[in-house]
């Protein structure tokens, strides 16, 4: 059996959750484990990636594809048109002693990476919101975000794929639903 990678941690009979290197190109790390013989299924999140190996077998190698230097394609760029008219957009700018349009303009200037994908399928993480305007999540969550709400919390902004409860702040409304996208995807967010 190969050593485990630093700081790998058990999650579960075959699993192991590990953290990602801060500098690592998380596609490539994503496309690497997933290519690693054993591996039957990979999960990223934030900062560690689960990966998950069939319990009877041997524990895959795991530590050259953490670094994330392997080739991958070019990340896709998804262009999401938003009508900044959240019923937030107003409680962020007062957060961040801004105006509505100043929030909006900062929001729609930065292109953002997909970090990872989680509380609801097609729900993207895209990072990072200027911190300016990366106002905290609501204090209580709504029973109900209509879909395409395009909202922020903390260093992260996302398009609500379908009406769900959520706690983030919006700001807008995509014209549009984010498409499919992977980790390493950018989002560009043009205002109407």
């Amino acid at each position: 059996m190969s050593p485990l990678p630093a700081g790998a941690v058990p999650f579960g009979l075959g699993a192991l959750r590990l953290p990602l290197p801060v500098h690592a190109d998380r596609r490539a790390v994503l496309e690497a484990l997933r290519a690693c013989p054993g591996v039957v299924d990979v999960v990223l999140a934030e900062a560690t990636v689960a990966v998950h190996f069939d319990p009877l077998g041997p524990v895959p190698e795991l530590g050259v594809a953490l670094d994330g230097r392997g080739a991958v394609p070019a990340p896709v760029e998804h262009r999401v048109t938003v009508r900044y008219d959240g019923p937030d957009l107003e409680r962020v700018a007062a957060w961040s002693a801004l105006s509505p349009a100043t929030v909006a303009e900062l929001h729609h200037g930065r292109v953002y990476e997909v970090r990872f994908h989680g509380f609801v399928p097609g729900f993207a993480y895209l990072g990072d919101v200027d911190p300016r305007i990366a106002a905290p999540r609501l204090p209580s969550p709504r029973p109900r975000v209509p879909a395409r709400a395009v909202a922020v919390a903390g260093a992260r902004t996302a398009v609500y794929p379908g009406g769900t409860p959520g706690g983030w702040n919006l700001l807008g409304t995509a014209l549009e639903p984010l498409p499919p996208t992977a980790p390493g995807d950018r989002v560009r967010f043009v205002p109407t």
